[in-house]
């Protein structure tokens, strides 16, 4: 399906403008965010899973970012419902899911993701493969629950990390986004509230980004030079919404910039709420900073579409459609260059279709019934 832009809709002309991003050229600058549905069971991702892609990409989405997939590391996981990106089944079944992107006219970039200490707050108990993260806290000023990484732990992450976004590219995904962000694995390393080593991956912001960088340069190596990685990062943790990472710019280049470095293509900037300025003095948000920061290509996301915080959607609210003239503002200034859509698009795979086409009235207000099925 093609969507044809309404002549007159300003929202078509500012979000149907065609980006590349390294090799990749996306037909317009609307993504589909990442969010967890775990419909896969063994991790295999099925019929049902391509179809909710494929259909989102059918109606206009330009760039789908996949729910968060699991590396193959023993420890990167603790749902079998969640997808894996290893494995050959698992492999085979995303290999299907791009193609029927591709078919529907969208690119697709799976999401790499390790969870680190947050695997402890599964229902099991796992002696085999016992949670861990820089210091084996899963929260800032928790006592140490699990296992604080050896340099040989580090080292097979980053080899996991690596070995998805080869397979990624070998079985026709257009990119790889790396999760660094909301309290998981490589975000744990960021933060200094868990992270409290005193060895080359401690200390200092530099020092915090040195692991999601040695991630980032293994995959840079492993894909073709033109291949896009997309880091996603985040100030807020799922385990502290008030947490960050910098307090001020000058701490977030320091983090950034040694991603940067390693190869990130695209800054993928998570906040709750788009619209909210990220430092005193600037109305910028925290994608407006990171591309002023590095350089870079930056996607923002948060609350788009819809008048009400993710966060209570988790407690079963809905929430009411909320008018966009506030990013398509900030888009026509050029303070970030994508918008990846998260419950809005979940709860109605037409939402780009309707944002194009001028067609606000029939957008659906989010009901967090939604989140019990593919729709």
């Amino acid at each position: 399906m093609t969507v044809t832009p309404s002549a007159t809709s300003r929202a078509a002309q500012i979000l149907s403008r065609p980006i590349t991003l390294n090799g990749l050229t996306v037909p317009n600058r609307i993504a589909m965010a990442p969010m967890t549905r775990m419909f896969s069971p063994g991790g295999v991702p099925g019929e049902d899973v391509r179809s909710y892609y494929a259909r989102r990409a059918a109606a206009g989405v330009g760039l789908i970012v996949t729910e968060g997939t699991y590396v193959g590391h023993e420890s990167a996981g603790n749902s079998s419902r969640v997808p894996r990106f290893h494995g050959e089944e698992q492999l085979a079944g995303w290999a299907k899911v791009a193609e029927d992107v591709h078919a529907a006219g969208g690119t697709i970039v799976p999401q790499l993701w390790h969870i680190g200490m947050v695997r402890e707050q599964g229902q099991n108990p796992y002696p085999d493969a016992p949670a861990m993260g820089p210091s084996g806290l899963v929260n800032a000023g928790a006592e140490a629950t699990g296992k604080a990484m050896t340099q040989q732990d580090l080292d097979d992450v980053v080899a996991a990390f690596a070995q998805a976004a080869a397979d990624a590219e070998r079985i026709g995904f257009d990119g790889v986004e790396i999760h660094g962000a909301h309290g998981y694995l490589v975000d744990q390393f960021l933060w200094a509230g868990t992270n409290t080593r005193s060895d080359a991956y401690g200390g200092d912001p530099v020092a915090r980004a040195k692991f999601g960088a040695e991630i980032v340069a293994a995959v840079r190596e492993r894909v073709s030079a033109e291949f896009p990685v997309i880091f996603r990062y985040s100030q807020w943790k799922q385990q502290d919404y008030t947490a960050r990472l910098a307090e001020t710019p000058e701490e977030l280049e320091a983090i950034l910039t040694p991603l940067a470095a390693a190869g990130v293509d695209v800054f993928h900037a998570s906040t709750r709420r788009y619209w909210l300025p990220e430092f005193d003095g600037s109305d910028l948000n925290l994608a407006g900073w990171t591309k002023k920061l590095t350089g870079k290509p930056v996607i923002t996301v948060g609350s788009v579409g819809l008048d009400g915080d993710f966060i209570n959607a988790f407690q079963g609210e809905g929430s009411p459609v909320k008018g966009i003239d506030n990013l398509l503002d900030r888009m026509e200034a050029d303070e970030f260059d994508m918008v990846a859509i998260g419950r809005a698009l979940l709860q109605d795979p037409e939402w780009a279709a309707k944002v194009l086409a001028d067609r606000f009235e029939e957008l659906k207000p989010y009901d967090a019934a939604a989140l019990q099925s593919l729709s």
